[in-house]
């Protein structure tokens, strides 16, 4: 269950803050008894490792290369 901290006490106790939510504890930062943010560790590794050649052998359909039409385009600018 995720701990609620106003900002005020937040800013008192970071570090502490810091270290629990290093340790798993997901805690959320709330203003003036809003929920406002939230405070998570981040992965081990830093996120998900992209692997290149995951679609080697697949080709595009020749329809992605062609232009867009131009409501799509005036869509874009």
């Amino acid at each position: 269950m995720p701990l609620t901290v106003n900002v005020h006490e937040a800013k008192t106790q970071f570090s502490r803050l810091l270290e629990q939510a290093h340790a798993g504890q997901e805690i959320i930062l709330a203003k003036a008894g809003k929920p406002y943010a939230r405070l998570v560790p981040l992965a081990p590794d830093g996120g998900t490792v992209r692997k290149p050649g995951r679609l080697a052998g697949r080709r595009l359909p020749d329809a992605f290369f062609e232009p867009l039409p131009p409501e799509e385009l005036a869509a874009w600018e």
